[in-house]
């Protein structure tokens, strides 16, 4: 018979699993009490939810929630992290605390409710952010515009620099 705590703690990691655009989990081993809560206040920042939850208890919400795959990853102690508002940062938080901490090491992943292997949670890590991801995409429509006004622009400066030589050369044929 579940305890009324466990019960709701599925409950909760089936909702946090059901809203977050990415989930990352990872075996946190040998990490000391200060450096899970370091690790937590930094990915707190980027917006990262971090928890430690028993497989067993993930195992059930994912079954809640309709994910398949997620059981061969659940082995040994795991840390949930999720975010609801960048799907690349838990990946990329957890890449970068694994490199700090040498002891955390990456299991699997969930984007949109697929379960991704460590080397994709890694790539999805590598992948840039949404705001230069947007910035790039800005700047692949502005090219196209700054060209035409280049070339529009051409044979007025052309004309310009034509008449400035005009010019030049009238002072120095009333001055000679």
């Amino acid at each position: 018979m579940p305890t009324p705590q466990k019960v709701e703690t599925v409950h909760e990691t089936a909702d946090m699993l059901r809203e977050a655009q990415a989930v990352v989990l990872a075996d946190y081993r040998q990490l000391s009490v200060a450096q899970m809560n370091k690790m937590r206040r930094d990915l707190a920042e980027t917006g990262v939810q971090v928890r430690v939850i028993k497989n067993t208890l993930i195992k059930r919400a994912a079954d809640e929630v309709g994910i398949v795959g997620l059981d061969p990853f659940l082995a040994g102690p795991t840390i949930v992290m999720a975010s609801t508002s960048d799907p690349v940062a838990p990946a990329r938080g957890v890449q970068r605390k694994a490199r700090e901490l040498r002891t955390l090491e990456i299991k699997a992943g969930l984007l949109e409710g697929r379960v991704l292997d460590a080397d994709d949670v890694r790539r999805l890590a590598n992948l840039p952010g949404q705001q230069e991801l947007r910035a790039q995409v800005v700047g692949t429509l502005v090219q196209p515009i700054r060209m035409l006004v280049t070339v529009l622009d051409a044979p007025i400066a052309g004309l310009a620099r034509v008449l400035d030589q005009v010019r030049q050369q009238r002072a120095a044929a009333e001055t000679a």
